[in-house]
């Protein structure tokens, strides 16, 4: 084998093997990302479902805000009533339910952005309107909307689409 040689097989070698690594680090980087993408999709679903069933089962609204909402509900086993707080704290990016004598819950970690929307429902005409509420008392329907996002590799590259629902109290 002569120098010539031995210097064209090492050069095609290394070609092979940084094509070989740069596909790896592709694929690696792609499935954290589409591992990442359903994790946050899964606590997403989990967060609109506690929160849906919880809201339409709420007797009212007792106060809210953009980042905060407190519901009042009535024990169906003894009558009592009790209040279901959902709080976000943009500082540490967390959505958080609370309800006295149970321990607090984490609903949604890295949230980027939520928002609470208090709508009241007129009927007009035979149809049935959302108009903006200031009022917790005439509030019918809330709107959750927020985006959650991870850091893969150091880098923001992970968004999940934005999730937003409009729930409505239906025992007010």
């Amino acid at each position: 084998m002569t120098l010539v040689e031995l210097m064209v097989a090492t050069a095609l070698g290394g070609l092979v093997i940084a094509a070989v690594m740069a596909l790896t680090f592709f694929s690696a980087r792609s499935f954290a990302a589409l591992t990442n993408y359903v994790d946050l999709d899964n606590f997403s679903r989990n967060a609109l479902d506690t929160m849906s069933r919880e809201i339409r089962q709420a007797d009212r609204l007792v106060s809210g805000n953009d980042h905060e909402l407190v519901f009042q509900n009535t024990n169906p086993t003894n009558g009592s009533a009790f209040q279901v707080s959902y709080t976000y704290d943009p500082s540490t990016k967390q959505l958080v339910r609370r309800q006295l004598g149970t321990p607090s819950k984490v609903l949604l970690q890295e949230c980027d952005f939520l928002r609470f929307s208090l709508y009241q429902r007129n009927p007009i005409n035979g149809t049935y309107d959302q108009y903006p509420t200031a009022n917790p008392t005439t509030c019918k329907l809330v709107q959750l909307s927020w985006i959650c996002s991870r850091n893969i590799l150091g880098k923001k590259a992970n968004t999940e689409s934005v999730q937003s629902a409009k729930v409505v109290i239906r025992k007010q």
